[in-house]
């Protein structure tokens, strides 16, 4: 099956873990693009939605979602977002998108964090895909060197995250330990976040494959 096919079987797989009165965040993506087309099938169950990246929020507003700020909400009930790779335990790279720190921040809302995934993002060890950093501009330069000793660090061009800041991707890693390096590299002054969910990974990862839908739970 092509990738887009099993992209659109993860997100209406998602759908049927939406229950009514759900306080629901969305996230950002290509996979996340077809859940929130599928949205408005469930309206009637959702009683909240919030969003983690402008792109986001404005294809559920041209559905007539009402999108609720963040700021608003104490919490969450589920989580349904994406993922640039995911491990067996459910720890992600994530921030392919420029999304990543809302994409944070929301996760640590919800009570449950779905991944929707296809085959091609389940890795055994993270780093293949160029880790990103949100980077406070003033900083870009201390951070780059800083990063340079982990691998390949690179400014993303012409990309600012909704947060107004710039992104550096680190290549070349291969992650055997992304709780201790989430936490380094969030440690270097001037970084925001970085692109490692580890310390808070998904609870259930629906991962579609050509043999059909898998679930793993962390």
């Amino acid at each position: 099956m092509s990738q887009k096919t099993l992209k659109q079987l993860a997100a209406e797989k998602a759908l049927t873990y939406i229950k009514k009165g759900e306080l629901l965040g969305v996230g950002t993506g290509s996979t996340v693009d077809c859940l929130i087309a599928l949205l408005p099938e469930v309206r009637h169950l959702i009683d909240v939605v919030v969003s983690s990246s402008e792109r986001s929020t404005e294809q559920l507003i041209q559905l007539g979602f009402e999108v609720a700020p963040l700021t608003d909400i104490e919490k969450l009930t589920l989580y349904i977002d994406g993922a640039d790779e995911i491990n067996a335990q459910l720890q992600m790279i994530k921030g392919g998108g420029a999304a990543l720190t809302r994409e944070k921040i929301v996760a640590a809302h919800a009570d449950q964090f779905i991944c929707i995934a296809d085959q091609s993002k389940y890795v055994e060890t993270l780093g293949k895909f160029p880790l990103p950093v949100e980077v406070i501009p003033m900083a870009v330069g201390h951070v780059q060197r800083e990063l340079n000793k982990l691998g390949e660090a690179r400014v993303r061009s012409n990309v600012i995250t909704d947060n107004g800041n710039p992104i550096i991707d680190v290549f070349g890693l291969n992650i055997t330990e992304p709780l201790a390096l989430e936490t380094h590299i969030n440690q270097i002054v001037g970084v925001v976040t970085n692109g490692i969910f580890a310390h808070r990974p998904a609870d259930l990862l629906v991962l579609a494959t050509d043999q059909g839908i898998e679930t793993i739970k962390a």
